[in-house]
């Protein structure tokens, strides 16, 4: 008898901890001093970004692909290739996701297999020194 493998999405709790974690991203970047300059690269009101980024991390997770069946490819580094990237922001980025997910998913090893991946994305997307 095979053990029936899940997916992250599954692993972390689904909608719920996914919702949670963007949530808790946007509120520490909207409030951390040590985030600003990568707040100030984001519109004034951070709903709609919170909502794309719900959607893209709820597929990359493996749950249901909401953002490429509403808004096509992801094409993350053109999309934001009007807001200045720099490594202070990219920096900055990254600690407000690292600190959400430690205050919304307490498994430690879930944490880690999500991290590499999500910190190789941010390098990625800098654009600019």
């Amino acid at each position: 008898m095979s053990e029936k493998s899940i997916t992250l999405y599954e692993a972390i709790g689904g909608e719920p901890t996914v919702r949670a974690l963007t949530a808790r991203f946007y509120e520490l970047m909207d409030t951390l001093p040590q985030a600003a300059r990568c707040r100030a690269v984001h519109p004034p009101s951070l709903e709609g970004s919170r909502e794309k980024l719900y959607e893209y991390l709820t597929g990359y997770l493996g749950g249901p692909p909401l953002y490429t069946d509403k808004r096509g490819h992801p094409r993350l580094r053109s999309r934001h290739f009007d807001a200045a990237i720099g490594p202070a922001e990219r920096d900055e980025w990254l600690l407000c996701f690292g600190r959400a997910m430690e205050d919304t998913i307490p498994n430690e090893k879930l944490r880690a297999i999500i991290w590499d991946p999500v910190e190789r994305l941010a390098h990625h997307m800098q654009n600019k020194e």
